[in-house]
């Protein structure tokens, strides 16, 4: 109880935080770490060093980002740590989840709660966000009749932490992941939101400012229940990004801008990951169903390559100098993620209810039933099957798992590529870990350690994976853009690349960034090697990426990669 107070307790303040203009000049003294430990009481000590052992010290309280205001300001927050400070890789429980899964109470789902949670955890999920999609008949009746199911699911599998949610037309704009931290108004909270703010529901899906406004008001009435207390926490996560090219560079900017401590990233790959198995053993559609072209609602700015996914990433994530690097390069945290959008699982047996299904009246559909044959005309994974999104987090607790989202504590694999990622930036006596900065003299010698372990068995498709080469993505930060639709960051580039080859043990690598005397980031990613491509930004930035998948013919099996958040470093 202490410890899930500690944490409400922690973000109420940040929530408060974010409508001030200052906001490294309003910090406490033991979130402001510009503030020497010395100079503090031994009751903010006492909370500062509570915060640095969570790794929670100022994590996502800027505003605006990494750096307040300007380039070479006072950092607005920090995840330093302390030589000697973590034993359980970084100190962190690693728990793998799924924030993007579909029940029968989804117009296009199938599947009863309780059988996506026992999936989940049969293939290692720890935690998952049930999101049925949002619409008319869940806004009004949907939103209720799911959350006994919620909570029958959490009884039944203690050892898994079920989030209830849902998935946001977001007006304006694509989908994105609403969840709440459980409790008695998570129902009422969510019930509300979606009546008020989901496009569908509101006839508010295309693009023009006035819904695009409507999208930040959304955000703002979920930062208002978890200052009002209504519910301790909430997050957004904008599902398949540039899946219709609809989600404006802009609108990215203004949705993390507006709530950074609510709305934090999106999915570096999207679910609909088995869509690009050839036919007739599978849909022969694409990785994704990522299979669109532009609309009138389409960002025009968008090259008709981001319509595809790449080694089964959204093209905003996979390309080296892109539309998520020109975000990093501001300095604004913005994570990502891996899901399963799972809604109909290929080669399942199940088929939905039968003839008395009736979604329109009942708010779901009648529990799925056997059909007597494999389908494969689906494209979707059960939860943990194939994508998994991997939270540090301070202990196995709802507000844990959501403290390591915020915090960018977050590394995603397809396939079982790698069971385990601990990388750190480490200068001095101090280090930072993912989504962590760290903060150093300038000059100071930085080291770039990681230590990764190989896949942990053979993966669902009954082989174990090898990992055949770990890259290091290394930018400058250089601030703020003038135009809020740059997607492209011209000094992010892959500095060095390892070979590895190796589909058991624990690899140890280290790059040094040599003496930095500027701010950086660095961001990781791993292939098995099957398939690259020398990146849409030419070879000198990225000599050996994921290619762009084929339509129709894009086995998710035959080419894995897993990605890491960034961590930057702060001279001064």
């Amino acid at each position: 109880m202490g410890h899930d107070h500690a944490h409400g307790h922690v973000h109420h303040h940040h929530a408060d935080d974010q409508h001030g203009h200052d906001h490294a000049g309003s910090l406490p003294a033991a979130l402001d770490t510009s503030v020497p430990d010395e100079a503090l009481t031994p009751d903010q000590l006492s909370r500062r060093s509570m915060l640095r052992r969570t790794g929670l010290l100022g994590a996502g309280l800027a505003a605006g980002s990494v750096l307040a205001g300007t380039a070479g300001a006072a950092p607005a927050f920090a995840s330093d740590g302390r030589s000697g400070s973590g034993s359980r890789s970084g100190g962190f429980l690693w728990l793998a989840g799924d924030h993007h899964i579909h029940t029968q109470y989804s117009n296009d789902g199938k599947y009863r709660v309780i059988d996506q949670v026992r999936q989940g955890s049969r293939h290692g999920l720890d935690w998952m966000v049930i999101t049925d999609h949002g619409n008319v008949t869940h806004a009004k009746i949907g939103v209720e009749k799911v959350n006994p199911d919620i909570r029958d699911a959490r009884d039944k599998t203690p050892d898994t932490l079920v989030f209830q949610g849902l998935e946001w037309n977001i007006p304006g704009a694509e989908h994105g992941t609403v969840f709440v931290h459980p409790g008695n108004n998570e129902v009422a909270v969510l019930k509300e939101f979606e009546t008020s703010f989901d496009g569908s529901v509101n006839n508010t899906s295309s693009s023009s400012p006035a819904n695009e406004a409507l999208a930040i008001s959304g955000l703002n009435f979920l930062a208002e229940q978890v200052q009002r207390r209504k519910v301790k926490d909430a997050l957004m996560l904008a599902n398949h990004p540039a899946r219709k090219g609809i989600d404006s560079p802009h609108e990215i900017r203004n949705w993390r801008d507006a709530q950074p401590t609510i709305a934090v990233g999106f999915e570096g790959a999207p679910g609909h990951q088995g869509g690009g198995i050839a036919a007739p053993k599978g849909m022969g559609l694409a990785r994704g169903l990522y299979d669109n072209s532009p609309s009138a609602d389409s960002f025009a700015g968008y090259p008709l390559e981001s319509y595809r996914t790449w080694g089964g990433f959204d093209w905003m994530t996979a390309t080296v100098g892109g539309l998520w690097d020109s975000l990093l390069a501001e300095g604004k945290p913005w994570w990502i993620t891996a899901n399963s959008d799972s809604h109909q699982v290929y080669a399942d047996t199940a088929k939905r209810g039968g003839p008395d299904s009736d979604y329109l009246a009942n708010g779901k559909y009648t529990d799925p039933v056997y059909s007597g044959a494999i389908d494969q005309t689906q494209g979707d994974f059960w939860p943990g099957q194939y994508s998994r999104t991997h939270v540090g987090a301070d202990g196995f607790s709802y507000a844990a798992v959501m403290d390591g989202i915020r915090a960018g504590r977050v590394w995603v694999d397809h396939g079982g590529l790698i069971s385990g990622l601990d990388a750190k930036l480490k200068g001095g006596s101090r280090w930072a870990t993912l989504g962590g900065a760290l903060h150093v003299k300038r000059g100071t010698e930085v080291t770039l350690t990681l230590d990764i372990a190989a896949a942990n068995g053979p993966n669902w498709a009954q082989y174990v994976p090898t990992l055949a080469r770990v890259d290091v993505v290394q930018g400058e930060v250089t601030g703020a853009v003038s135009d809020r639709d740059t997607f492209t960051a011209p000094t992010a580039k892959v500095v060095k690349s390892f070979d590895i080859n190796k589909s058991t043990g624990t690899v140890q690598l280290t790059y040094s960034l040599g003496k930095v005397d500027r701010p950086l980031y660095v961001r990781l990613r791993g292939t098995d090697g099957n398939r690259s491509a020398v990146g849409l930004n030419g070879a000198a930035v990225d000599p050996s990426g994921p290619a762009i998948d084929v339509l129709a013919d894009a086995d998710p099996w035959k080419d894995l990669w897993f990605y890491s958040n960034p961590i930057w470093v702060l001279p001064a």
